[in-house]
This record gives structure tokens, C-alpha cells and sequence, in this order.
């Protein structure tokens, strides 16, 4: 019973929180609106509609799945890997996809496979090949090594880097495009892009809430978890792809955001409990909200200068990741 109060509580304030933000963030920006600005957008549809609606509500909502899919696949990372410091851009996954992005934007490849962009496509194939590749090297005798998996998802996000930076040097002479990719933006949000990752996230939530227990049961070892029914294999399969294809996703339309995926589901953890089944959705919810105040502080913070969000992200998440490592040193 005090579980489910909890939980509620948190479902309450995560919504006033959430409510509150995308209305700040609706009135907030470089030209000046008030809240009977914001009535006239709902009901008399005037001159401030072109700004509210399509330029400040399409950013809002971007950064909400943006930070919803990050949260979502860093949750299922920490479980994948049974660790709590895992997550898309600690273990590389994010830099990957950043890479694969890029890629495709240098070899000229604008086109669409099955509705699917192959900027998308690509992302997800490098995120998927990173994540692999820290799969096998993170496991010796069926056992995860957490030193393994920290320093090479360190080493191989920080050599996509280096290669995602080599491909814009070549490609562009716009260090706008360097910072979009590298250190994240919503400067060029518009709802094509929420369209673009809408489906994914939908798709992955509703796929990691069905298997929700399944991971729980992952969390005993896998051959405890076989025992009690669970196909270890398929399971894992599944997970490790959906946990890719929100990073990778995320990552085509705002470019590496770090440090969300990370702190997000270790505080819905702390404040909640360890049960995926209502880890998964608490965690997307926080990770949405606290992206929508992320933005809002980098477009206001330095008004009218932007900040790239990975900066806001990454002075929240630096600091916690640090005292997650000494607490398990």
C-alpha cells in the first residue's frame, strides 16, 4: 500500500511538473507572449499561432519523446546489463547512432526504405553494432564485468566521436551542425521530426512494458529466470534492440544528449523500487519532463544566446555519475 501511494504521488507531481514546463516553454522565447497570447492561440487562432504552435509547442514535444525514448533505453539498459551505470551515452550507444547519422548525411544517401529515412536506418545500425560489441567484451564466462563495460563503452563512444567530428569537418563548414551533433539541440525541431520518432517510442514502450517482467525475472540470472519460464535468449534479443532503436532514433533528430538515460532511471529506481514494471513508464515520464526544463533553460539561460542542452544534461549528470562510481568503487 505505501508502494502504491508513493508511486501515485510521484505520478502527481511528475504531472504538474510536466504541465507546467510545456506551458512555460509555450510562453518563453524571443518574442514576448503572455497567457491571454496563449488563449488566443487556443481559441481564436491568431498571429501567435505560427509561434506557439509551430515553432515552441513542436520543440516542447520533441524534447519530451526525446527524453522519454533516452530515459526509456537507459532503463533497459541498466537492466540488460544489471547495472546502474549503464546507459545510451555512457556504454557509446548515443555516439554511435551519432555516427551512423552523419555517415549517411556525408554519403549524400537522402532517401527512405519502407517510409523508414536511411539517416535513421544507419543510426540505428552503428548504435546496434556498438552495443553489441560491448555485450561480448563486457561478459567473461556468462558473467558481466562492469570495468569491461564501463571502459569500453567509454572507448568506442569516444572513438565514434572522433569520427562523427572527422565526417563534419569534411562535410560542412557550419560549426552549427557541429554542435547540433556533438553536444545536441532542438533549434531545428518541427513536427516532422516528432512524426519521425513518435512511432518508434510508442512501439519500444509498448513492447518493454510487455516484457516488463521478463526482465524482472533477468534481474534473478538468467538461469533462474529460465527456469521460471523466461526465453532468456529471445528476451534479450528484444530488449537490446528496442533500448538501441530509442537511442538511435533520439539521437537522428537532436543529436548526443548524455547523462539522461543515466540519472533518470536511477532516481525513479531510488524513489521507487527496482520493479520494471512501473520503472519503464515512470522513467520515460521523468526523462520527458526533465528534458522539456532542459531546453527551456538552454533557449533562456543566456538569453538570446542558446546553450546546446548537452551542456544543461551534462552539468546534471556529470557530478551523479561520479558519485556513482565512488559508491561502488
Amino acid at each position: 500500500m505505501k508502494a502504491q501511494k508513493r508511486r501515485l504521488k510521484l505520478l502527481l507531481i511528475l504531472l504538474i511538473l510536466l504541465v507546467s514546463g510545456l506551458l512555460l516553454s509555450l510562453l518563453e522565447g524571443s518574442v514576448e507572449t503572455s497567457i491571454k497570447d496563449f488563449w488566443d492561440f487556443l481559441f481564436n487562432n491568431d498571429k501567435t499561432h505560427a509561434i506557439i504552435f509551430e515553432l515552441r509547442l513542436s520543440r516542447a514535444l520533441l524534447a519530451f519523446l526525446v527524453g522519454a525514448s533516452l530515459s526509456l533505453s537507459g532503463a533497459i539498459l541498466q537492466g540488460y546489463f544489471q547495472n546502474p551505470m549503464a546507459g545510451p551515452f555512457v556504454v557509446g550507444v548515443s555516439s554511435g547512432a551519432s555516427f551512423g547519422a552523419v555517415l549517411a548525411i556525408f554519403l549524400g544517401l537522402n532517401i527512405y526504405i519502407l517510409g523508414f529515412p536511411l539517416q535513421s536506418i544507419f543510426a540505428f545500425a552503428s548504435g546496434f553494432a556498438i552495443v553489441s560489441l560491448i555485450y561480448l567484451l563486457s561478459q567473461r564466462k556468462g558473467i558481466f564485468k562492469i570495468e569491461t563495460l564501463l571502459l569500453t563503452g567509454i572507448a568506442a563512444g569516444a572513438l565514434a566521436s572522433a569520427l562523427t567530428s572527422f565526417f563534419i569537418f569534411l562535410k560542412s563548414e557550419s560549426y552549427e551542425q557541429a554542435v547540433f551533433w556533438l553536444l545536441g539541440s532542438f533549434a531545428l525541431s518541427d513536427w516532422t521530426q516528432i512524426s519521425a520518432v513518435f512511432p518508434y517510442f510508442i512501439l519500444c514502450f509498448i513492447v518493454a512494458q510487455f516484457l516488463a517482467k521478463d526482465m524482472n525475472l533477468l534481474a534473478l540470472g538468467d538461469d533462474t529466470a529460465q527456469s521460471l519460464g523466461c526465453a532468456v535468449n529471445r528476451v534479450r534479443k528484444i530488449f537490446l534492440v528496442i533500448s538501441t532503436l530509442l537511442a538511435a532514433s533520439s539521437v537522428s533528430v537532436s543529436g548526443i544528449i548524455g547523462f539522461v538515460g543515466l540519472i533518470v532511471p536511477h532516481w525513479i529506481r531510488i524513489l521507487i523500487g527496482p520493479d520494471h514494471r512501473y520503472l519503464f513508464f515512470f522513467s520515460s515520464l521523468a526523462g520527458g519532463t526533465l528534458l522539456v526544463y532542459s531546453d527551456l533553460l538552454a533557449r533562456t539561460l543566456l538569453f538570446p544566446t542558446e546553450l546546446p542542452i548537452g551542456i544543461i544534461t551534462a552539468a546534471l549528470g556529470a557530478p551523479f555519475f561520479i558519485y556513482l562510481l565512488n559508491q561502488r568503487r
